[in-house]
């Protein structure tokens, strides 16, 4: 079963690449939901896309290679199980202004280090508060 969702995946990824080459401004992929612990590697070629979804899967590290995406300006990755985030990388993306990252048992260490460091909104929740149910 994940090897079928991970190549459904991969099929998005791939349809949204050509439709950013083909000019269209379909620049948003939207996978929240899916049960998701990583990304296909397709995802890395995204280099216009600008909005990401990724909220309410399985992630429990940061997928980095949203870092490389030059045109990206905001990633949802809300109701994850992410403890760590690459902030210099995430620091250094040119285009982006948001990050979510609520309900996701994130580590001291990116609370501390973060706030300093970036020019774009990082949402966070409180320590230790938790999803509401579905």
């Amino acid at each position: 079963m994940l090897k079928k969702m991970g190549e459904a995946v991969a099929r998005v990824a791939r349809k949204v690449n050509e439709t950013v080459e083909s000019g269209s401004d379909t620049l948003e992929l939207h996978l929240e939901g899916n049960f998701l612990h990583r990304l296909p590697s397709e995802v890395s070629s995204l280099q216009h896309l600008k909005v990401i979804d990724l909220s309410r899967n399985r992630f429990q590290d940061f997928p980095e290679q949203l870092t490389t995406l030059p045109a990206l300006e905001t990633i949802n990755l809300e109701e994850n199980e992410i403890v760590d985030v690459p902030v210099e990388k995430l620091a250094a993306m040119p285009a982006l202004r948001s990050i979510n990252l609520r309900f996701n048992p994130l580590n001291a260490e990116v609370r501390v280090i973060a706030p300093p460091l970036i020019k774009f909104d990082m949402l966070m929740s409180p320590e230790g508060a938790r999803a509401p149910p579905p």
